[in-house]
């Protein structure tokens, strides 16, 4: 076989449909959010508004994050020196946890590498728990979240995108003694809408299944202390399973999940994503603490981030542009074609200094 041969073909599939990923190399700037410095493929430098990213409120460059982290690298040093059961426990670990587990008013948290790594690795984990474990799985549920059911090697249903009526379907075809799970979101990312939390509960309840539920998109961003849109619903009490990052509203890294303590025992016990990878770094927990603390009393930052989304949706819309609006804090414009949306995004960046990534 010619490999390098194979390797152009599939290359230029997608330059062909406009769906090659290209790097944007920017610095962003201290104390300036969102702003940046792009600096171009000939090595020259412009000025830019990130428009794209997911640290939501900034908190990646809020102080009392940085001087937490600052802190705990003065203290530790770099990293955690191994994994969560060999030498990378520390007191930072243990704090975050707790945290997110008061966060979600549930009794444990378990950290991970990312929100992704929790996913796959919790969602790959549960039937070896509870044999026999059938999965119903949301048709647009992020990826993270499909290779989890897709390795797991157990029974899945994926039920209509929101549609709790096929879930029903699904769920009154099977044993009605095997055990059950159903694995949704409550912000889908590439449309902004919210998943049906309370309905989904209901099918639980009725059903003896579990509840495991995405939140990435919206800690931090929902709700009276930032836990999410159950939160906000009244509803973490009928999650059994929260996943949440780190990375985008907390503006740090990592991912985890929080639930009661024998379900955070248990995947801490069996789930390889967990066990054979290296803890983060100290200072990075530290700071995902600091981030979690200072938003469980920042409103003002939520309310402000939906009163913003607000206005550009306005404009947006005033302009005559495809936007989506399910009344979240994202706003997706949608173009249709591929190649015209890397063209659209290609322009406003050079001309106007705009960074918006196409999302294909």
């Amino acid at each position: 076989m010619d490999y390098v041969a194979a390797l152009d073909v599939a290359l230029n599939r997608l330059h062909d449909e406009g769906r090659y990923r290209t790097f944007i190399d920017i610095e962003r700037r201290k104390n300036h959010f969102p702003r940046a410095v792009w600096t171009r493929p000939d090595g020259q430098q412009q000025d830019i508004v990130v428009w794209c990213g997911n640290d939501y409120l900034g908190m990646g460059q809020n102080p009392a994050v940085l001087n937490a982290m600052h802190e705990a690298l003065d203290a530790t040093g770099a990293g955690s020196g191994g994994t969560r059961n060999i030498s990378g426990t520390t007191v930072y670990h243990r704090r975050l946890e707790a945290t997110l587990a008061d966060l979600h008013q549930k009794e444990a948290a378990l950290i991970f590498t990312s929100a992704y790594i929790a996913n796959d690795a919790t969602l790959s984990t549960l039937p070896k728990l509870f044999p026999g474990l059938i999965i119903y799985s949301d048709a647009l549920n992020h990826a993270s979240m499909i290779e989890g059911v897709r390795r797991n090697g157990g029974a899945k249903r994926i039920f209509r995108h929101n549609d709790v009526a096929h879930l029903r379907e699904l769920m009154e075809a099977d044993d009605p003694a095997a055990p059950k799970l159903i694995a949704f979101e409550s912000i889908y990312s590439m449309d902004g809408d919210f998943g049906p939390i309370a309905k989904i509960c209901d099918l639980a309840d009725e059903f003896g299944a579990l509840t495991y539920i995405d939140e990435v998109h919206a800690v931090g961003m929902y709700g009276p202390r930032g836990a999410g849109v159950a939160e906000r619903d009244g509803l973490m009490d009928r999650i059994d399973i929260i996943n949440g990052t780190l990375a985008k509203a907390y503006g740090v890294m990592g991912g985890y999940i929080a639930a009661s303590a024998k379900m955070c025992d248990a995947v801490r016990s069996y789930a390889p994503g967990f066990i054979f990878t290296t803890s983060l770094p100290p200072a990075v927990a530290a700071g995902a603490a600091a981030s979690v603390e200072h938003l469980k009393g920042a409103q003002h930052l939520r309310d402000k981030q939906q009163e913003h989304a607000s206005i550009l949706k306005l404009r947006l819309r005033g302009l005559g542009l495809p936007i989506i609006d399910h009344g979240s804090h994202i706003v997706p414009v949608h173009v249709g074609d591929p190649v015209h949306c890397k063209l659209i995004s290609d322009m406003l960046l050079e001309r106007h200094g705009i960074y918006v990534q196409p999302i294909n």
